[in-house]
């Protein structure tokens, strides 16, 4: 039976480095990842598969499954998750997902080889053939930032966080608001991205501001995909005069786009983000601050609560609080900003014939 020895000798790397890929943590390059990831599928060989349930008792192994493993925001999750578990000797397994199809293998392989006792799936929606996988295994679960009603969740109220945002945008004096999304299509259904849209929305209507389909653009969730965003938004005519982003990375590369193109932040835009990540403090960056690290010590509780006590499962899910964080990326509307595209240099005068 092939062993991670022989994947990570295969694949030329250590075998730290082919237990981080294989289990999704980050800091591995995409090009090794894919290639331990391709080598462990030839060789038919599975992370899990290597433990052994005991004969008595629980295995107090934890299956974590996830979107965007190498995101900031999952990262952190994780580390909260990983840090709560092993201070009760917990062993946590990651599980990323890139479609539904995936994402019901993992589920189905997972209860049928009884490896873990409990799962926590993060932001995933999930079909009715995985719900009913589930609780046919009788496993504990707790859902991250999805409410499913047959498991306990613990999410934030991204509508009204996203309100929050954009009306502190309008009561700055903007008018054009531009909006930098999450992905324009997932397989998976995020439901995070409609959530933050919706509020946006709502907060302009509120306002008697109408919705443009032109000022609401995709970023991917990543720097450089909030830098295309607020590429295509320096274009529009006239263009915002702020731009709320649903996540900080996003929020991070507009802001390197803005100031590119030779604009002032907030003097011509005013830029604000979601997240509170770990940067904002030190970009100044304005945000609405979510609990990240507490989605995950607290789901990493409430599991290890429903190991040990099955009644536990009924309880309440938790919706946590966000707040607005007020830094330098968001200012009052001024009439420089009424200009149309980035500034241009100015006709040199000229005299004579």
């Amino acid at each position: 039976m092939a062993n991670i020895e022989t994947v990570a000798k295969l694949a030329g790397v250590s075998i730290a480095t082919a237990s981080r890929a294989l289990r999704g943590l980050p800091d591995v390059a995409p090009s090794t990842r894919e290639r331990v990831l391709r080598i462990a599928q030839e060789l038919n060989y599975s992370p899990e598969a290597q433990t052994s349930p005991p004969a008595n008792g629980p295995t107090k192994t934890i299956g974590f499954i996830l979107p965007l493993a190498d995101q900031w925001f999952y990262s952190q999750i994780s580390t909260a998750i990983e840090t709560t578990m092993l201070l009760q000797n917990c062993d946590v397994w990651r599980y990323p997902v890139t479609d539904p199809v995936r994402q019901t293998e993992i589920i189905r392989r997972l209860v049928t080889s009884h490896r873990v006792d409990g799962m926590i799936i993060s932001t995933l929606q999930l079909a009715e053939r995985d719900i009913e996988l589930l609780r046919q295994a009788e496993l504990p679960v707790i859902t991250i930032e999805t409410r499913i009603s047959a498991f306990p969740s613990i999410t934030c109220n991204n509508v009204r966080g996203a309100e929050m945002a954009t009306r502190h945008l309008i009561e700055l004096g903007h008018r054009q608001i531009g909006l930098i999304t999450g992905l324009p299509e997932t397989p998976l259904g995020f439901p995070v991205p409609h959530q933050r849209e919706l509020g946006y929305e709502q907060a302009l209507r509120t306002h008697g501001l109408e919705v443009r389909s032109e000022l609401c653009v995709a970023g991917n969730f990543s720097p450089a995909g909030g830098a295309e965003a607020m590429a295509q938004l320096l274009a529009v005519d006239p263009r915002p005069s702020a731009v709320f982003s649903i996540s900080d990375e996003m929020a991070i590369g507009a802001m390197k786009t803005i100031r590119e193109a030779g604009l002032c932040i907030p003097g011509d835009i005013s830029v604000i983000g979601f997240d509170n990540h770990d940067l904002a403090e030190f970009l100044d960056l304005t945000t609405v601050h979510q609990p990240v690290s507490q989605y995950g010590a607290l789901a990493a509780s409430m599991l290890l609560d429903m190991l040990q006590d099955p009644a536990a499962s009924r309880r309440e899910s938790v919706v946590l609080p966000t707040r607005l964080i007020i830094r330098k990326t968001t200012g009052p509307r001024t009439t420089r900003r009424e200009k149309r595209g980035p500034r241009s240099e100015p006709e040199p005068k000229r005299f004579g014939s």
